[in-house]
């Protein structure tokens, strides 16, 4: 479609008035020339300083950037590999004011960890500050897993597999688990399909969609290693390490806070307990398990303080969770079971 220029008819030539005969074009003396002046065209100056703070105040960045330190506990490789992410990006706005070759860079990205460390909710922070300098439409994040892009009979994969990118196009599309698309062992499997058409979309409508893989790391390398192709799109491959005790505990209490609770005396030191027998079993989630034991712990209490009948409840009786709402959980059920035979002895 041509570009017709504000003001002009549409012609392709514009159109030059004609004197008036009082403006008429006076004739050239026998033997000269006529000479008509050609206009000057000036290539207006390329700015040569780029206003950083400007664009910090138009883009508030820096609010994300510490929202993630506020809301994460922990994960300061994470951190810092998001800020540098940032900063490449603010960079790259700030060149292109000033006229410097600035393409748009490769933002794929691969989030590595075991579950509950913090991939989702980094994933949403990158939205947002993807989206206000510009790289996004829209700060959303569409998270999927294997099922919700592979079909069970031919045919079917592409439409599911289109489906979930038309509905993350414009922001960033969160493929958990994305391992599970390869499945070599399984000839009769539909994953390479929606890998192969993700593949295409990464690169032809890569200023449309960024993709996040997430996954374990072991299997996410293995994932990688076996579709070079997809690998060598993930410009950005981010690991979230585990959390210790403290870490977990200071999660706690932000949790608790937000929830308006409180531990009463000795409740922190039986969480501890808790955390530390129930890192060491079977589907162990960070966060996530914290989260979950806390749930628990609010229903223990919520039960006992329902099991005291008429009592007048005051604002401190709803808050506090004491150290009996944590004891009876199941992982200290092995210490029951060891008293109990000890008091049979």
């Amino acid at each position: 479609m041509t570009r017709i220029p504000f003001g002009s008819s549409g012609n392709s030539t514009p159109s030059v008035p004609s004197a008036t005969p009082s403006e008429s074009v006076p004739a050239a003396a026998e033997g000269e020339a006529v000479v008509t002046e050609t206009p000057v065209v000036t290539e207006l100056p390329k700015k040569a300083t780029a206003n950083l703070q400007a664009i910090l105040e138009e883009t508030n960045i820096q609010q994300v950037l510490h929202e993630l330190d506020e809301e994460l506990i922990a994960l300061a490789p994470v951190k810092t590999r998001i800020r540098e992410i940032a900063a490449l990006l603010l960079v790259d706005r700030l060149r292109s004011e000033v006229g410097l070759a600035s393409g748009r860079p490769s933002l794929h990205m691969s989030f590595t960890g075991n579950p509950g460390t913090g991939k989702t909710t980094v994933a949403m922070k990158m939205a947002q500050i993807l989206h206000r300098l510009g790289y996004i439409e829209k700060p959303v994040v569409v998270a999927c897993t294997r099922d919700d892009l592979v079909g069970q009979y031919v045919g079917h994969t592409a439409p599911k597999t289109k489906e979930v990118l038309r509905r993350a196009f414009g922001g960033v599309l969160f493929i958990d688990e994305a391992y599970y698309l390869y499945r070599p062992e399984n000839e009769r499997d539909y994953g390479q399909e929606a890998i192969e058409i993700l593949l295409q979309v990464m690169e032809a409508e890569r200023d449309k969609l960024v993709v996040i893989f997430a996954g374990y790391r072991d299997r996410m390398d293995t994932f990688f290693s076996s579709n070079p192709g997809m690998g060598s799109r993930v410009a950005h491959h981010i690991h979230f390490p585990d959390y210790d005790i403290d870490e977990l505990l200071q999660i706690t209490q932000l949790m608790l806070e937000q929830q308006s609770y409180r531990f009463g005396e000795g409740g922190e030191a039986a969480f501890r307990e808790y955390l530390e027998r129930r890192i060491h079993r079977p589907r162990f989630a960070h966060g996530r398990s914290v989260r979950n034991a806390l749930d628990r712990a609010r229903l223990r209490q919520a039960n006992r303080l329902f099991d005291q009948g008429d009592k007048i409840l005051t604002r401190e009786d709803l808050m506090t969770i004491i150290p009996d709402d944590i004891m009876k959980s199941s992982v200290f059920d092995e210490d029951r079971e060891a008293d109990t035979s000890a008091s049979a002895a």
